[in-house]
């Protein structure tokens, strides 16, 4: 499949926020199999979004990925596509980077390879590692 040219990224209207959080935990249950799928909860999704300005991918109507960007931070804090690998996590993070000025952070988990090659990828650089509760990962950062 490639991008349809109907794809449009703008912010997140307040009644699309739990078919977000679905997308959410419906992409973390997928890719995120090192991690119990029980673990993944939309109400995470939905507190982080109260301080969050998220972003939507809507293609034909539908949401088909978004981010969410924290500002006082200039973070990254999620970015999950429906169906990888026909640029609609370019097109996201391209628009967060425009909306952040050009400089933005954010973790990556270290057992996501195929995430840390995006970013890789698209210009951001590992500048440290860490771990929060057990969990291994990475920060990278672009501008």
């Amino acid at each position: 499949m490639s991008l349809a040219p109907s794809l449009t990224i703008r912010l997140a209207r307040s009644d699309e926020l739990q078919a977000c959080a679905d997308l959410y935990v419906r992409v973390l249950r997928e890719t995120f199999t090192w991690i119990p799928k029980d673990r993944h909860k939309a109400e995470d999704f939905l507190r982080a979004a109260e301080e969050e300005d998220v972003f939507v991918a809507v293609e034909d109507g539908r949401i088909v990925g978004l981010a969410a960007l924290y500002r006082p931070q200039q973070f990254l804090h999620s970015l999950y596509v429906d169906e990888r690998g026909r640029g609609v996590g370019k097109a996201l993070l391209d628009h967060v980077i425009a909306a952040a000025g050009g400089r933005l952070s954010l973790k990556c988990q270290t057992a996501n390879l195929g995430a840390q090659a995006f970013y890789v990828r698209e210009g951001f650089r590992c500048t440290e590692a860490g771990e929060d509760g057990g969990v291994a990962w990475l920060r990278f950062v672009i501008g």
